[in-house]
């Protein structure tokens, strides 16, 4: 299977609300997305993706993409990075990752659609 980089977001419950994906490397910004992020505000609990080829971490344009999300909504997210080793969470942009054992339900669907192993 091929690998990709997918975009779930979730509600309070965990609850897909709506998804997209790119490829191995990247999850390139999509106006679909940020429309759906506009339209599901009220929803929107938690923005998950994954790094199918690794880190475990957030990466620098992960960092600046929560922290405008957060400006244009006006409120702290949850966010959430599923990649081989494991899952990794946060609250708001400027939040420390801490490992999330076990991974929530959503996750097992994100990595299916990831090409990544279950867990």
């Amino acid at each position: 299977m091929t690998r990709r980089e997918v975009c779930f977001l979730l509600d309070g419950e965990g609850r897909v609300l709506w998804s997209d994906e790119g490829s191995a490397a990247a999850l390139p910004d999509s106006r679909a997305r940020w429309e759906a992020i506009w339209a599901l505000r009220e929803e929107l609990a938690e923005v998950a993706h994954s790094h199918p080829e690794g880190p475990l971490g957030f990466s620098e344009v992960d960092r600046t993409t929560m922290a405008a999300l957060e400006r244009a909504l006006g409120r702290a997210l949850r966010y959430s990075v599923v990649a081989p080793e494991g899952t990794i969470r946060c609250l708001g942009a400027e939040g420390e990752a801490a490992r999330v054992r076990p991974e929530p339900p959503w996750a097992a669907a994100l990595r299916e659609r990831s090409g990544l192993p279950s867990r």
